[in-house]
C-alpha cells in the first residue's frame, strides 16, 4: 500500500504555467470580433431573465404581447436569443411588464 501512494506521488506532474495561454477575450480582439459575441450574450442573458420571470409570472407571450400592446410575434423576436433587432425601448417595455427594470451601464 506504500508503494502505491508513492508511485501516485512520483507520477503527479508539476503545474502548468498559464503564461502562454490566450484567453477567448483575446482571441476575438484579434479578429475583430468581440464586440458582436458580446452584444449577442448580452441579448441572450436578457432574453433568459425576461422569459424566466415570465414563467414565474406564468405569464405567456401573448399575454405579454396584450401588456405591452405589441404582437406575439415581437415578444417572439424579443425571447429569441440570436435575434439582435430588438431595441432598448422595447427590453425596457418587457421588463417593466414583468416587474423588473432594464438597467444599462458603460463600465
Amino acid at each position: 500500500m506504500r508503494r502505491t501512494k508513492e508511485k501516485k506521488m512520483a507520477s503527479k506532474k508539476a503545474p502548468r504555467s498559464v503564461s502562454g495561454l490566450t484567453t477567448l477575450d483575446d482571441v476575438l480582439a484579434g479578429d475583430g470580433t468581440l464586440g458582436e459575441f458580446q452584444a449577442v450574450a448580452i441579448k441572450e442573458v436578457l432574453a433568459w431573465q425576461i422569459a424566466e420571470a415570465m414563467k414565474a409570472q406564468h405569464l405567456s407571450q401573448r399575454a405579454l404581447a396584450t401588456r405591452m400592446g405589441t404582437s406575439r410575434t415581437q415578444i417572439s423576436r424579443l425571447l429569441d436569443p440570436k435575434d439582435g433587432n430588438v431595441t432598448i425601448a422595447t427590453l425596457q417595455r418587457a421588463a417593466r411588464e414583468v416587474g423588473r427594470s432594464l438597467r444599462l451601464e458603460l463600465i
